[in-house]
């Protein structure tokens, strides 16, 4: 970590004429440093300061102790606050929701957790998942043929196939709905269906799992015809492009590489669907009938990796959310932000001083002795409501107060209307460019 200069962070008071809190330690200005944004630093901090906090986390993080927890949310704040420019009096907590940056030793847990799945093929306590690691399917490597074998352009194609309505036809189709995940094909030839098949996968698989297996069974069972020419047609392109890709990591991809490599007098050709192709239609069909019939055979498949780490992710949410709802600190911004997102929230560091109530107010500056009264030179108590709805310096950036029972919907609205977060940012603004204007003169 030696040399990083994003690695001492120190936070900095954007006040003039007055004093910040954060005015015990060196001042630093990350923006003229870094000469970034706030989404670049917030960057900055995912991809060097977490990466290097996150080595060997599966030999220490995968079941973190409070003491680590703790540790690790010492060693985080820093980074919050350099990356907000708020008072370091800010809520940690607080701070990690305006980012979208959970608590690091969840999202260290959380990498620990999908290490252990996919390299070390270890199971989990069961109390967290009942996934099995060899359920989850494997990267393949390398090419799946010589690298001068390649399908001929004639076999693959991208270009609508709807104009296909000669010869033998299969029509393939994978779909999920919130009942079960179905994949079919069946087999067209001039008007009449002469061949069906459909199974059921379970709700943990994807659709792309279902897409790319009904175009393998597809391509099998063309293998048995026999020898003519033939088209398959998949209204997927993703599985397409990852059959016909010989380093595909997919091991089905391979398989269908392989079949199609052998037998070039088999086509596959993308088909716009529900474009009402009847063989389409009826694959549709098939794989919905699947998917929703509960007592239809289910076929065993590999979980995709995609699903288990939405999984995982989903499991650090769930006890981040927990985290939040429970907490002691971060009240304020809790009420304003009551769910936790991984997407950082577009607020100007003014409006984070406004909302947390941690910036340039006599009330809270007066907590720490850096002001003589909690009160404004106007008379009202120094707190961010009566600037922005009825301190008479403040006149310009007022919007209509609220009643005292209504204040935690009105922080909310505010917060949720671009124009009063403008009128909101206007006003820290001016609070700490004329800072003496708010100060009671002592005499």
């Amino acid at each position: 970590m030696k040399g990083l200069p994003f690695i001492s962070p120190t936070t900095h008071s954007e006040e003039k004429g007055g004093k910040g809190v954060g005015e015990s330690i060196p001042q630093i200005n990350y923006r003229e440093i870094l000469g970034s944004s706030l989404i670049h630093r917030r960057t900055l901090y995912k991809t060097v300061t977490e990466r290097v906090l996150a080595h060997g986390a599966v030999a220490w993080c995968l079941e973190p102790t409070v003491r680590i927890a703790r540790k690790l949310s010492t060693i985080q704040r820093p980074f919050l606050l350099a990356i907000t420019g708020t008072y370091r009096t800010t809520s940690t907590a607080a701070l990690q929701v305006r980012l979208g940056i959970p608590p690091l030793h969840l999202q260290l847990q959380r990498e620990a957790r999908g290490t252990a799945l996919f390299r070390l093929r270890l199971p989990l306590s069961t109390n967290i998942s009942d996934i099995d690691p060899s359920e989850i399917e494997e990267k393949a490597t390398g090419w799946s043929t010589h690298p001068s074998e390649h399908l001929s352009p004639t076999q693959i194609s991208l270009d609508d196939g709807g104009n296909i309505n000669t010869g033998l036809r299969i029509y393939t189709d994978g779909l999920k709905t919130e009942r079960g995940v179905g994949a079919a094909f069946c087999v067209l030839t001039d008007v009449n269906i002469t061949h069906r098949w459909s199974t059921r996968l379970s709700l943990r698989n994807t659709v792309f799992q279902a897409e790319i297996l009904a175009l393998l069974k597809a391509v099998e069972h063309a293998v048995s015809l026999p020898t003519q020419q033939l088209t398959i047609l998949v209204d997927n392109q993703a599985s397409i492009n990852s059959a016909a890709n010989p380093k595909s990591h997919n091991s089905i991809a391979r398989k269908i590489f392989k079949l199609l490599h052998s037998l070039p007098q088999i086509r596959v050709s993308w088909i716009k669907a529900h474009a009402g192709y009847i063989g389409n239609e009826e694959a549709d069909r098939l794989a919905k009938e699947a998917a929703e019939t509960e007592n239809f055979p289910e076929a065993s498949h590999e979980l995709s990796k995609s699903f288990t780490k939405t999984f995982l992710r989903q499991k650090m949410l769930a006890t981040w959310q927990m985290a939040w709802d429970d907490g002691d600190t971060g009240r304020l911004i809790h009420n304003i932000i009551p769910k936790v997102s991984l997407h950082p929230i577009n607020w100007t560091r003014n409006e984070v001083l406004f909302f947390t109530g941690h910036g340039p107010f006599p009330s809270f500056l007066h907590r720490f002795n850096l002001a003589e009264t909690s009160f404004c030179s106007c008379g009202e108590i120094g707190t961010p409501i009566p600037y922005a709805t009825v301190c008479l310096l403040t006149t310009s950036y007022h919007m209509a107060p609220p009643s005292q029972q209504h204040q935690p919907i009105w922080f909310r609205r505010v917060a949720n209307n671009s124009t009063s977060r403008r009128k909101i940012h206007n006003l820290l603004h001016f609070l700490q460019r004329e800072t003496s204007l708010f100060r009671p003169d002592p005499n």
